[in-house]
């Protein structure tokens, strides 16, 4: 418990010191905003900055933080420190940097920031590697909460049976909202509901945050009849069990039961947790709303901040009641019953924590997350798109001509998903590591933007120096990706290595091409 309360008190307070420092080194400014000079009425509106901060939050928010944040679980408390420090140092230093240097370039998409300070090589991929990613989140974020939202109607007595209790209808519901606020002007849909969704967000945080301490020590037999049910049905008993939070000094070491290293697919697993090139294609939504530079910080970094300790409470979730570490012997039977970052497992320690009217409010913030994470990921790719090909988006029959095959290509792969055509693991999985890699090239991408203004670049090169090792190490031994071939998989003999050269490698192009801004700064 004393471990989960540091780790959140050190998240929060990185917002007001090192958050701060990466502010002053940026400089925000006076300049006419986007918003202000360009305001279209559809995607460059400005708005409060309270409401951009809930937009932010929920963008970027998803199913990471929970997901991630339970799977990550399976290692024990080691989880706690990369959620910690990876928000603080990496996380709010690639969100505040991915919205300031797209509002610096007229609310441009990530991928034409990255054209900007990498070149056209690195953009032309950035662009096509950001489409994917963008539908792949969109389809995820849909086939997702129509799953959890099955969960919620079947245990609360709905017939199991019944079309509207199915996965496919919801789907389809969500796909429809998903095509209105793609297309509509970003105030009249999402500017307006997002507020109510983010009070389910944050009542969720809170109530299982406050729910695992309160139960931290108790006795599992008092807790609720379906945990006790689920486990008799796997042979075992709940008698004697102890609900306990692990500390990390007790646990310092791999707990994962099948012994799957933690680097660097940790890392990967927790993604949005921690750090998440999935919210640089976010940012440039709220980039074109800011009315005044100074409010990045507390739009960008602040949103992180909260995603940050969202994912901290997730994690302490799994680690307590059905993680390697909380359940010692009952774990294989527990991880069985729960479930592993699904809308079961999710469903039940929201009862665990807060009853039946509370479990009702977290799965519909749970609900809520990617939903709202979902419907902007298909407005970004709209974005993308549109920048790439210089489509102006205040026609209407231009932005409905985007629309229709971006949310076309995510309907096929959703149905395929509902009607068992295609392994949403497998999406998700594939985009775990691409997630990572986008981060990577974002943060030198904000490196060089760095180097080139002759300011530290230091705070950005070396979170992606370490990203870059993480992102090859995970590509060199992953069942989805190199791991493919026999040899590969989980060869951490030459993956780690791999990961190793890449960083440096990396880094040597950074710093040369880096030159002739350092060595004018030299000059001078």
């Amino acid at each position: 418990m004393i471990t989960f309360i540091l780790c959140c008190a050190i998240i929060v307070g990185g917002y007001f010191t090192y958050s701060k420092l990466v502010e002053n080194i940026f400089g925000p400014d006076d300049r006419e905003t986007p918003a202000v000079a360009i305001n279209d009425g559809v995607d460059y509106v400005v708005m409060p900055q309270w409401k951009m901060f809930m937009i932010q939050l929920l963008n970027i928010a998803g199913l990471g933080p929970i997901n991630g944040a339970l799977g990550g679980a399976f290692w024990g408390p080691a989880v706690y420190l990369w959620i910690t420090f990876g928000t603080v140092f990496a996380g709010c230093v690639h969100d505040y940097f991915s919205g300031m240097l797209s509002e610096r370039n007229n609310g441009a998409s990530i991928s034409e920031v990255i054209n900007t300070y990498l070149g056209s090589v690195m953009g032309n991929v950035m662009r096509a590697f950001s489409v994917i990613l963008l539908v792949m989140v969109g389809t995820v974020f849909a086939v997702g909460p129509a799953g959890l939202l099955r969960v919620l109607l079947t245990r609360s007595g709905a017939d199991p049976d019944a079309f509207f209790t199915q996965s496919m209808f919801w789907l389809i519901v969500i796909l429809v909202y998903y095509f209105i606020s793609t297309f509509v002007p970003i105030d009249k849909v999402i500017g307006r509901i997002y507020p109510i969704f983010g009070i389910c967000l944050i009542v969720m945080a809170v109530g299982v945050g406050i729910g695992v301490l309160r139960l931290n020590g108790a006795d599992a037999s008092m807790m609720s009849g379906y945990y006790a049910d689920a486990l008799a049905e796997q042979g075992y008993s709940a008698e004697g069990l102890t609900f306990q939070m692990p500390e990390l000094w007790d646990n310092f070491k791999n707990l994962h039961p099948s012994g799957t290293p933690i680097w660097s697919t940790m890392f990967i697993t927790v993604a949005c947790g921690a750090l998440s090139g999935f919210h640089a294609t976010q940012s440039p939504m709220m980039a074109r709303c800011l009315k005044s530079e100074r409010q990045g910080r507390f739009v960008f970094s602040g949103a992180m901040t909260a995603e940050g300790v969202i994912a901290m409470v997730w994690a302490a979730a799994g680690c307590t009641f059905y993680g390697s570490v909380g359940l010692h012997s009952f774990k294989d039977a527990a991880n069985t019953a729960l479930g592993s970052g699904n809308g079961t497992s999710v469903y039940n320690i929201s009862v665990l924590t807060m009853g039946w009217f509370g479990a009702i409010i977290a799965m519909l913030g749970v609900i809520a997350c990617p939903i709202t994470s979902g419907d902007t990921a298909f407005r970004s790719a709209r974005l993308t798109i549109a920048d790439w090909f210089k489509i102006d988006q205040g026609d209407m029959k231009k932005r409905l001509m985007l629309t229709v095959p971006v949310l076309g290509v995510g309907a096929v792969l959703g149905i395929g998903n509902a009607l068992g055509k295609i392994d949403y693991n497998v999406i998700w999985r594939y985009f775990s590591w691409s997630n990572q890699t986008l981060a990577m090239i974002v943060l030198w991408g904000a490196a060089m933007y760095l180097a080139k203004e002759k300011k530290n670049f230091w705070i950005c090169a070396i979170p992606a120096a370490f990203m870059s090792a993480v992102s090859m190490t995970y590509f060199c031994m992953a069942g989805e990706c190199l791991g493919l071939i026999e040899f590969f998989k989980g060869n951490t003999a030459v993956a780690y290595p791999a990961g190793i050269i890449c960083a440096a490698l990396f880094f040597g192009l950074f710093w040369v091409k880096s030159a002739k801004y350092r060595n004018a700064e030299a000059t001078a």
